[in-house]
């Protein structure tokens, strides 16, 4: 069982990186990859606990990206936590966050709700790459919004209390990056941007162009219809497949390490790309 896709402490994760080893192995889960956002300080102590727990790691990330003037999800499998360009995003990444969440803290003060930011960072143990997440946890830890869902209705997206704009990397440099950090670039759960197909086919001819290997066909909460969907863009662009639950913790039931779609047999896995490396 493959799960290319999870989440830790690292970044908006609930669990610590050597907990999400042991998670991921605990639920049948053989491959796996470690992918916070925007960093790679959970890789580390995941590669320890891989090791304890006789599973095989793949060093990754998922790094947010600017594309007509949207957000999307690139993930990197297979690359060099150490490579200096890499290190480089992730710093930069880290000042984008801090600067949003201090934008997103002063305006939910605006709206009355005070100790936003201070609330946030308690809840990810510092400003270090600081998300959306931990002010949602906070919102409904405060009463303001009775779950996840519920806060990024009311709250953090444009047009709410609490939306600040990130200027994060475009896509053309977060793949080259990748690339260079000797990883492979797959497209995080394209069904979950809000756009058309023409806008998703865009997506797919830019990211393709740029460098980019795989999307995710295979994702946490998908349904067949979804992933057949996938599966014929995935050979339409040229893509392989990829699988990923996108595990964040318990808040996000319907997506567990493991509790996967399997791939449909016409797809090339991104797996046999990475061991053909």
């Amino acid at each position: 069982m493959i799960d290319l896709h999870l989440h830790s402490t690292a970044s908006d994760g609930s669990h610590a990186p050597a907990e999400v080893v042991a998670i991921a192995a605990g639920a049948g889960v053989r491959t796996l990859a470690l992918t916070d956002h925007d960093t790679v300080g959970g890789i580390d102590e995941a590669a320890r606990a891989a090791t304890d727990h006789g599973v095989d790691l793949l060093p990754g990330i998922e790094i947010s990206v600017a594309w007509e003037r949207r957000t999307l999800h690139v993930v990197g499998l297979g690359i060099d936590p150490a490579h200096p360009g890499l290190l480089a995003l992730t710093r930069g990444a880290a000042d984008t966050r801090i600067n949003r969440a201090r934008a997103i803290g002063k305006s939910l003060a605006k709206a009355g709700i005070d100790g936003a930011l201070l609330g946030a960072s308690d809840i990810a143990g510092g400003e270090d790459n600081l998300s959306r997440s931990h002010f949602a946890r906070f919102l409904v830890a405060e009463g303001h919004a009775k779950d996840n869902r519920q806060v990024f209705r009311r709250f953090l997206v444009r047009g709410k209390p609490g939306y600040a704009r990130a200027d994060w990397v475009p896509l053309a440099e977060a793949v080259g990056t990748i690339r260079n950090a000797g990883g492979l670039a797959v497209l995080a759960h394209p069904a979950r941007y809000k756009v058309n197909a023409g806008k998703l086919r865009r997506a797919l001819e830019d990211f393709r162009t740029a460098g980019g290997a795989a999307m995710e066909v295979s994702c946490g909460g998908g349904n067949a219809r979804e992933l057949q969907t996938l599966a014929g863009l995935a050979q339409e662009y040229g893509l392989a497949a990829s699988q990923g639950s996108d595990f964040h913790g318990p808040d996000k039931p319907w997506a567990r390490p493991g509790k996967l779609l399997p791939l449909p047999a016409d797809c090339i896995p991104v797996m046999d790309l990475l061991t053909r490396r």
